[in-house]
């Protein structure tokens, strides 16, 4: 008896492990901002679209496609011209995610790596046509209008592909050798200019200064000619009794120099 009870034990158990095996491979986990589409060996591909969690499946029959459906960035770079010839190098920053309920037209058309088929392919389809449109030097004084045109023209053709266009951005935007020499050549004669400019200005002020002061000098030699005239010798003693005090506060300050009453000997003392 017990060993017949084992025997049972193990076959429930066997049995068990085998249909938590079956119950197991037909099931499927979608996690969170994902979703699944199904294919089918004898319909194709279902036109639901499985939400988050766990479901069932038929094991061979179908088989489930997980999809992220969470924004992703992408960086595209393109080199075009522009309205004026000019080489432009410029890259567009994409924030894009595709639309849950086209999913199964997505898996169908183009496949898991979507977003490798359409955005390349779009994108220097759409920044050609915008850049051509403006010169090079538009581009970078009206950049926000030209990332407005990429954005409304871009997000216009990826919604008929089925993607969804979160956020675009220009990240760089560069210009061909020749063009760069001839800003640096443009930006140095600018330069040269100005100082020329400020050398003109300055020879300006300098001459303007000398003929204040030259007009100045002239109408003192006038005020003193004046002056002399009015009063005739009375100024030019004036001006030698002045020069005569400054001579004597002068020599009154020197210890070798003795002064005595008039009629006496000066005596002049010399240091040994």
């Amino acid at each position: 008896m017990a060993s017949q009870f084992f025997n049972r034990i193990s076959q429930l158990g066997i049995g068990v492990a085998l249909t938590a095996g079956v119950v197991n491979s037909a099931l499927y986990n979608v996690e969170g901002g994902h979703r699944a589409v199904i294919f089918d060996r004898f319909s194709g591909v279902r036109n639901e679209v499985v939400g988050e969690g766990t479901h069932f499946f038929v094991p061979w029959v179908q088989r489930p496609i997980i999809y992220d459906i969470r924004s992703r960035p992408r960086n595209v770079p393109v080199i075009t011209g522009s309205k004026d010839l000019q080489n432009v190098n410029i890259t567009l920053r994409v924030l894009f995610r595709p639309v849950p309920t086209a999913l199964p037209n997505i898996y169908s058309t183009l496949g898991i790596d979507y977003d490798e088929r359409v955005l390349p392919s779009i994108t220097n389809e759409i920044l050609k046509a915008v850049v051509a449109q403006f010169d090079a030097g538009e581009l970078i004084t009206q950049r926000e209008v030209v990332s407005q045109k990429v954005s409304e023209a871009l997000t216009e053709r990826a919604g008929q592909f089925g993607l969804i266009l979160d956020d675009i951005s220009i990240t760089h935007l560069t210009f061909g050798k020749e063009f760069t020499q001839a800003v640096e050549l443009k930006q140095v004669a600018q330069q040269e200019a100005e100082r020329a400019r400020f050398l003109v200005e300055k020879a300006e002020q300098q001459k303007k200064a000398a003929v204040i002061s030259a007009e100045g000098d002239s109408q003192a030699a006038s005020l003193l000619a004046k002056a002399f005239g009015d009063a005739g010798e009375g100024l030019v003693e004036l001006r030698r009794i002045e020069a005569g005090e400054d001579i004597a506060y002068q020599l009154s300050k020197s210890r070798n120099v003795v002064y005595l009453p008039a009629g006496q000997q000066t005596l002049l003392s010399l240091p040994q």
